[in-house]
């Protein structure tokens, strides 16, 4: 079996991946209410210590992290995933 030839890149950070999907989704008519991201334990860890978040960006309400306005869930998920009803169909 072959193997790849030169470097891998790592995966790009939770922040600047979801920040990009969120903002398709929404270009594409999805509401911020109707988004869930769930995320792996360790990119829940990721995205709530990236210091190139803007504070606007990532709370706190009432014990449940958001960032930028998406609910968030952490673990229980092989693979972080951005989830939202397509109104398009």
């Amino acid at each position: 079996m072959a193997r790849p030839t030169g470097p891998v890149r790592p995966p790009a950070p939770p922040a600047l991946r979801f920040s990009a999907e969120i903002e398709a989704a929404l270009a594409n008519g999805a509401v911020v209410e109707d988004m869930t991201l769930r995320l792996t334990l360790g990119d829940a860890t990721k995205l709530a210590r990236d210091p190139s978040i803007p504070v606007e960006d990532i709370a706190y309400v009432d014990g449940v992290m958001r960032f930028m306005g998406v609910t968030v869930e952490r673990g229980g998920v092989e693979s972080s995933t951005l989830e939202w009803s397509d109104p398009a169909g």
